[in-house]
């Protein structure tokens, strides 16, 4: 019998182990180089109003404080001004005076109703005397006991009584009625403008009072009892925290695939938690924040966009100022 010969490996050639090590090292350096998400900081902002006084004053009264939660329509601060409440009470005095004009326009003296009452008594007594006498000369006459000239003066005392007469009347009449419509009208314009000189004061007396024009915390504080203001100068400032919203600035080649109404996953370092917003507002910004780009590269001018996400449930602990993060994939 003849011996069987033992099998034998060919051995591995020295360049399938170098090809297998070439390829795990560039896997390993594109793993290692390969562009990662691209991370976008932002900060966080929300609605923030300076709340101020219309009219000057001494502050008198500070009901909020620094860092307080206030809501709409409560009393802040009470300011007291003695100018105002002078002004406000001789408009006031202004307006009675007014309307008692008015009255005294639409009304008669009762005694002056009556004293016109007896003139035109008098004078319609007067007219009948006058033809009672016109009736007897005229009879004389026919019985050739008066001359002509009598009864002329006669017929002449009539039409003078009858001329007084109706004198009396429209005097009566005249006093019956009181102002004519033009006074009246007069009168009642001004008591409109004494009506709105009174508002007007009442107005600046309101404003005496400061009230919080909505409700949120209070960040800033710039007044002290005691203190002087002048109008417009800023009291208090009040940041709605509930109404917080994130807000980036992207070049515009960055914002492919973004639109309005798209939600972004946002990260809060300083809460160190992750925020889902909706995408609000995306809104160019001017010629000052544009990428110039110059001959040498022959690329593009390129202007950034401002990108408003508000968040899409309350958050505690967000505050403006805030950093924001988001990762875009590009």
């Amino acid at each position: 019998m003849s011996e069987k010969t033992p099998l034998t490996r060919k051995p591995v050639t020295p360049f399938l182990v170098i090809g297998v090590l070439a390829a795990l090292v560039a896997l390993s350096v594109w793993w290692v180089t390969r562009p990662g998400p691209l991370v976008i900081q932002g900060e966080v902002a929300a609605p923030r109003v300076d709340v101020s006084a219309r009219t000057s004053g001494r502050v008198t009264d500070v009901m909020a404080d620094l860092g307080a939660q206030v809501e709409q329509g409560q009393v802040l601060a009470e300011l007291s001004n003695p100018q105002l409440v002078t002004a406000h009470a001789a408009a006031t005095a202004g307006l009675d005076v007014a309307r008692a004009s008015e009255a005294a326009a639409g009304a008669t003296r009762p005694e002056v109703i009556r004293a016109r009452e007896a003139e035109f008594a008098a004078a319609q007594a007067d007219l009948r005397l006058a033809e009672e006498q016109a009736t007897r000369d005229t009879e004389l006459s026919q019985q050739g006991l008066r001359p002509q000239a009598a009864i002329d003066q006669s017929v002449r005392n009539v039409e003078t009584a009858a001329r007084r007469q109706e004198a009396a009347q429209a005097q009566l009449d005249l006093a019956r009625a009181g102002a004519s419509p033009e006074e009246r009208a007069v009168t009642a314009a001004q008591v409109a403008q004494a009506e709105a000189a009174l508002a007007q004061r009442q107005a600046d007396l309101d404003e005496l009072t400061i009230y919080a024009p909505l409700g949120g915390e209070i960040s800033a504080r710039l007044i002290e009892l005691g203190e002087n203001i002048g109008p417009g100068a800023p009291l208090f400032t009040i940041v709605d925290l509930d109404n917080a919203w994130f807000t980036f600035n992207l070049r515009e080649d960055l914002l492919a695939g973004l639109q309005v109404g798209d939600t972004l996953n946002v990260r809060v370092p300083a809460l160190d938690t992750e925020v889902g917003a909706q995408i609000t507002l995306i809104n160019v910004q001017g010629q000052f924040a544009s990428w110039r780009a110059t001959r040498a590269t022959g690329d593009f001018d390129l202007r950034s966009f401002e990108l408003r996400a508000q968040t899409m449930q309350p958050v505690d602990g967000l505050r403006p100022g805030m950093s924001a993060l988001i990762s875009l994939d590009r």
